[in-house]
């Protein structure tokens, strides 16, 4: 059975270079790359090995989030972007049933992102982009992404939501890595609100948006987005559906840690809305994916198989 993996970073090679001989990357240190995580500083031939082990066929790469430097000027960001995203697209081209990719994009400068996706979609052969929850504090209902949007649409790509830095619980603690296990999540679920209360996905109804993290709260939570609906005209004020309709609209990857919640997500969603992703090699990853999903006896064998490949197979071609 083939696995195809959605949710994987890369710390680039060519970032290693620099910091490592004591140099920056475009003004990054080595704080940036997370390469205390030995699998982070991995040479393609380690991470081809590694996926062995696991039983993944194919990872579709993207740049570790902390690359996402949407603070910087635009020229910073899009040389970091560039490199990264170059580099991928030399792994794509030498191993090409292995690897597939997802840029890193400008996204502070609307017409830069969409240049450079352009870019990584037909010259690259990327699949699409992942972005963080919001840019410097705006969400993505904001009129000033309708354009952005609009390219998305058009270039058919899949746009992967993935944090980077302090979530929302960080305002409020940074203990017990609450701002990762909790902040994330809670992130998700309001980049799913935003999409959906500002009429987002009404106004692009093909795009492709998969949310990391299984969409975070998302499932458990949409009952009460619903009744918040039903009863305040300002959140009826950009969609005429309730925010369940919309719970299909989007694409989810498996990572729940859960059995009873990744049931939640399929049965709310629906399975052909649900891929595999697993965090690698972050922490937080799930180690054995593949057996994972295999062993979930709360899943059919279709399930399991629209989950491991099916669903991406359909969605990206791979």
């Amino acid at each position: 059975m083939r696995a195809i993996d959605l949710h994987v970073h890369l710390t680039p090679q060519c970032f290693q270079r620099e910091v490592l001989s004591g140099r920056t990357f475009h003004g990054l240190t080595a704080a940036y790359g997370e390469i205390d995580n030995p699998r982070n500083a991995w040479t393609p031939e380690q991470r081809l090995h590694d996926m062995d082990s696991m039983g993944i066929d194919v990872q579709v790469l993207s740049p570790n989030a902390s690359f996402y430097k949407y603070d910087e000027d635009v020229s910073t960001t899009t040389a970091i972007a560039r490199d990264c995203n170059n580099e991928i697209g030399e792994m794509i081209k030498e191993w090409p049933d292995r690897f597939s990719g997802l840029a890193t994009l400008p996204m502070q400068d609307v017409s830069a992102a969409i240049t450079e996706l352009d870019r990584c979609m037909n010259k690259l052969n990327f699949k699409g982009a992942q972005i963080n929850d919001h840019i410097n504090g705006k969400t993505f209902d904001d009129p000033v992404f309708h354009p952005f949007w609009k390219a998305v649409e058009q270039l058919g790509a899949m746009i992967l939501i993935h944090q980077s830095g302090s979530t929302v619980v960080s305002a409020r603690t940074k203990k017990y890595h609450l701002s990762n296990t909790i902040g994330n999540l809670t992130d998700r679920t309001i980049t799913f609100a935003c999409f959906v209360f500002g009429g987002v996905m009404d106004k692009y109804p093909n795009l492709r948006i998969c949310l990391s993290h299984g969409g975070g709260y998302t499932s458990f939570g949409i009952g009460r987005m619903d009744r918040g609906w039903e009863v305040k005209k300002e959140a009826r004020g950009n969609i005429s559906r309730p925010p369940s309709a919309y719970v299909s609209a989007f694409y989810y990857d498996c990572i729940t840690h859960s059995e009873p919640a990744l049931r939640m997500l399929i049965d709310t969603a629906g399975i052909d809305r649900v891929i595999l992703g697993t965090d690698y090699p972050a922490d937080m990853c799930i180690d054995w994916p593949t057996s994972w999903v295999l062993g979930l006896k709360s899943l059919t064998l279709e399930e399991k198989e629209a989950i491991l490949y099916k669903n991406l197979e359909k969605l990206l071609g791979l």
